[in-house]
Order: structure tokens, then sequence, then C-alpha cells
């Protein structure tokens, strides 16, 4: 296994479309997957796709801890999903703050679908069908909008909710009583 180099925002792959992986259970998806798992666990984010380790394949690796799920669910263990396919279950959205991996140091508000169903293969090949909530459903949202080209910053109605995490935590401060 390998430590992969993220690509960062401005680099070309992450503005352009992913190719669908043709075989998912190929000895060189597994490898990429292996180097996307140690990548994202030194990373200490949730997700990773595969064209931010600059490889234009549709397919993200991502888990959910269970600090960061609702009441009603639990966590979610370490999901390799291959070609995924994304249907809104409702129109109901909700703003959160997302950071990613290809942004360091950044931050903004974005408006995602709160209850989603995904779908695609797994490492063997073999369907994988979930329904999502809340921030198990952001997750997925931001990872698979990596496939097609999309930051999060281009989902964002405000630009004034973009910033460094260090900045925007002091501007947020007083709003939150934490002066």
């Amino acid at each position: 296994m390998a430590l992969l180099k993220i690509a960062r925002m401005g680099t070309p792959v992450l503005a352009g479309v992913a190719r669908p992986v043709t075989d998912p259970t190929a000895p060189d998806i597994a490898r990429l997957v292996d180097d996307m798992r140690e990548t994202l666990a030194d990373s200490g984010g949730v997700g990773l796709a595969a064209p931010q380790v600059h490889v234009p394949l549709r397919l993200v690796i991502f888990h959910v801890p269970s600090n960061r799920t609702g009441e009603d669910e639990g966590a979610v263990p370490e999901t390799v999903l291959i070609n995924p396919v994304i249907t809104p279950l409702g129109e109901e959205r909700a703003e959160d703050w997302e950071g990613c991996l290809s942004l360091p140091g950044l931050t903004g508000r974005v408006s995602r679908f709160t209850h989603i169903r995904y779908e695609g293969l797994d490492l063997s090949g073999a369907p994988l069908s979930r329904e999502a909530r809340g921030f198990h459903a952001r997750v997925v949202q931001h990872e698979c909008d990596h496939l097609d080209g999309v930051l999060y910053p281009m989902r964002m109605s405000d630009m004034a909710e973009f910033g460094y995490v260090e900045e925007m935590r002091k501007a947020l401060a007083p709003r939150r009583g934490e002066e």
C-alpha cells in the first residue's frame, strides 16, 4: 500500500467527469482501493474519490463515525462504492458546513438533500444499495460530486459563507455566544 498525493482545487483531474470502472474485481482496482484506504486514514477525512488521487474513475470510499450520525443511525462502516448512482428521496435539503481534502483549510455552507438512495457496486462486483440520511447522505453526495467534476464551492449559494476554517470559526463565534 502507498499514500497517494491528493489533488487540490485547480488540478485538471478534479474538473473532469470520471470514467466508469469496467471491472470492479480487477487487481489494479483492488490496489487503488487499498492505497485510497491508507491515504484516507492518514488524512483523517471521512471520504475520498478516485479523482482526488489523480485517477479519473467512478469510485469513492467513505465511512461515517458514530459521533456524526443521527440518533436513529449507527456508524457507517467503510464503504467502497463503484459506479454510483444517487437518487434523492424527497425534496428536503439542509445546509451545513463542509470541508474537503482537495481544499485544505477551507470550509463552506452547502445545501444537500437530506435523504437519498445510493446504488453501485462493491469491490467484489456485487450490487450495493442503501438509503442514507443526514451526514451520511451529505458525505455520499459530496464524494460523488467529485466524479462529475464538482467541488463543494460550486454548490454554495452564498460565497460569504466560504473561507478558511480558523477565520470562519472566529466570525461565527459571536453568533454562537462563544466570544
